[in-house]
């Protein structure tokens, strides 16, 4: 029996997830940051650490997908990644409001809440990719991932909006009642949106974009899945795609706005509107490559392919163009040029996730969580690393360079060069089943 195919309605229900699961972290990662460090007067570096952490913990990301495949449903482990996550998210609530009178016990329980809030994250977050991987066509994968994607940003927005105002004026209690209040929501709505969403029981057959029919294999050590995985030429150099274009992605994050304020002058209201033009790009991108990639892919194993490459070096030019500005100063159009590498940016995101969610379903069977989990944990260390690798390269420039604007178009530069190598990257990777198969050998499902 062949498994359903999902339509636009079934891809909203998992965006849906998607926006409960962001509704939760941008309380973590944003609201928390700010108690701790403007309300409880902290050092930033604490609230820095532990979303740090959280993005280290998502190292697990393959052995979580490794035990999504060894089962026949995605969903439970969705529903429980969600159900973590919502636990973590409570005690790092309950820990920052015990950080005034029990320091030593509110930060060992906010950690033990971030390593939470990240697995809970990896689980849901890979095993929501791969059944998306599974069930979506081949030229919906743009438009499915740029949905998915932007329900996830209107959860962070709404969240963010919502819970600003029910959390003043601030006290713990109220903090506690929110956290509590948007993580009771978010798993219903979860719980909804999964309901009867994948297969019956009984349905055991998928049929893949290649047309191969694969049943649920003998269990496999994860040792082994990894390693099968790892010999794909295609799986391996994507996973090296993944890590270099998003450190370059996430290393101009915290010192755009710095720059911004020191060459152009900009006021600290002026340079976060320079973000909301930003993130203004990066929406504009991911509706462009989601309308035109979804229209020109159907047939066209390479369309993902030329979008990574050509956002990529969009994004290049971008940088090459702040590095540019750095000397230039005022007369520069700023705002114009940080829209344009926002625009490169959400193009190559969304391009990189359907490239990801179509390499997921290709090579040995029954490794699509592996595969999916590998490259969201390289995305999770690049995040990680990224702001502090820009922040320490601009430190490093200001210490070399009496520039203010030079030494800040040097780190630019640099990022640049790491979009050009990942341009390289995304071009060399296999486009087809049939080329992996022959470059690794293990193209055909084994179930031994």
């Amino acid at each position: 029996m062949e498994a359903r195919r999902f339509g636009w309605a079934d891809i909203v229900r998992l965006g849906m997830v998607q926006a409960s699961l962001g509704a939760i972290v941008v309380l973590m990662t944003s609201t928390l940051n700010r108690i701790m460090v403007i309300e409880l007067t902290l050092p930033a570096l604490l609230p820095g650490a532990l979303v740090a952490l959280h993005y280290l913990v998502q190292v697990s990301r393959p052995r979580m997908g490794h035990g999504s495949d060894q089962g026949a449903r995605r969903t439970p482990w969705i529903i429980g990644g969600m159900m973590v996550l919502a636990c973590g998210a409570l005690c790092a609530t309950f820990a920052t409001t015990l950080m005034q009178p029990s320091p030593v016990l509110g930060v060992l329980l906010a950690t033990a809440g971030f390593v939470m809030i990240g697995l809970g994250v990896g689980a849901a977050g890979t095993s929501l990719l791969v059944l998306l991987a599974l069930r979506v066509d081949g030229e919906r994968r743009a438009a499915a991932a740029t949905i998915v994607w932007l329900m996830m940003i209107v959860g962070f927005a709404v969240t963010a909006g919502i819970a600003g105002k029910l959390l003043d004026p601030y006290s713990p209690t109220r903090l506690l009642a929110v956290t509590l209040t948007v993580c009771t929501f978010a798993l219903i709505i979860t719980l909804i949106a999964l309901f009867r969403l994948e297969m019956d029981p009984g349905d055991e057959l998928i049929e893949y974009d290649d047309g191969r029919d694969h049943e649920p294999s003998a269990i496999v050590p994860f040792r082994t899945a990894l390693a099968d995985v790892w010999k794909e030429d295609a799986a391996r150099q994507f996973t090296v795609f993944i890590f270099i274009s998003m450190l370059a992605y996430s290393a101009q994050d915290l010192i755009l706005e710095p720059f911004a304020g020191s060459v152009f002058g900009f006021t600290p209201g002026e340079s976060t509107s320079l973000s909301g033009v930003q993130h203004g790009g990066v929406l504009a991108g991911m509706l462009l490559v989601a309308l035109v990639g979804s229209r020109f892919a159907k047939g066209r194993a390479g369309s993902l392919r030329l979008w990574c490459v050509g956002g990529c070096l969009a994004s290049a030019a971008a940088l090459a163009g702040l590095a540019v500005a750095g000397h230039v100063g005022p007369p520069w159009p700023l705002s114009a040029n940080v829209f344009l590498m926002g625009a490169a940016n959400g193009a190559f995101s969304i391009a990189a996730i359907g490239q990801m969610m179509r390499l997921a379903t290709e090579g040995r069977a029954e490794r699509e969580g592996v595969r999916m989990g590998l490259w969201g944990a390289a995305q999770a260390i690049a995040f990680g690393f990224g702001g502090l690798i820009g922040t320490a390269a601009s430190d490093i420039a200001h210490w070399l360079i009496s520039s203010d604007g030079v030494a800040y178009g040097s780190v630019f530069a640099l990022e640049a060069l790491l979009f050009i190598a990942s341009a390289m990257l995304a071009f060399r990777i296999p486009m087809t089943a049939h080329h992996l198969a022959q470059s690794t050998g293990i193209g055909q499902p084994s179930f031994s």
